[in-house]
C-alpha cells in the first residue's frame, strides 16, 4: 500500500514540475521578445546615424566643388553598398540668402515590421 502512495506522490511532483517549467519557460520567451525588439530598435537608430553621415558628407563635398546643378533639386543617393536593406537616403541642398549651405536629409530605414524615419534640416560651415 505505501508503494502505490509513493508513486502518486512522485506523479504529482512530475505534473508541477512539468508546469513549473511551462512558466519559467514563456518568462524567458518574454524575455528575448523584449531583447529582440530592442536590438532591432537600436540597429535602425544606428543605421539612420550611418545614413545621415554619408548625406551629410556626400552634402558637404559638392558644396566645396561649387557644383550648382544639385542646389535646389531633391537628389536621392544609392545606399546599396552600404548594406542597409529597405533604405533610403534623399538630400536636398539649399543656400539661403545669408549664404550658409542647408541641407535637408530624409532616411528611411526598416527591420522587421518596423520602420524609422527621419526628416533634418542641418546647417553645413
Amino acid at each position: 500500500m505505501k508503494n502505490r502512495k509513493e508513486k502518486g506522490f512522485i506523479l504529482i511532483l512530475v505534473i508541477i514540475l512539468i508546469t513549473l517549467i511551462g512558466f519559467i519557460m514563456s518568462f524567458l520567451t518574454c524575455g528575448a521578445n523584449i531583447m529582440v525588439y530592442q536590438s532591432n530598435n537600436t540597429y535602425l537608430q544606428a543605421c539612420e546615424r550611418n545614413l545621415v553621415a554619408s548625406g551629410l558628407a556626400w552634402a558637404k563635398i559638392n558644396i566645396q566643388k561649387e557644383n550648382r546643378d544639385i542646389i535646389d533639386k531633391m537628389i536621392e543617393l544609392d545606399v546599396t553598398d552600404m548594406n542597409i536593406r529597405d533604405s533610403t537616403l534623399v538630400v536636398t541642398i539649399k543656400i539661403p540668402s545669408e549664404n550658409q549651405p542647408e541641407v535637408q536629409i530624409s532616411t528611411s530605414c526598416s527591420c522587421g515590421r518596423k520602420t524609422l524615419v527621419n526628416d533634418d534640416i542641418y546647417k553645413i560651415r
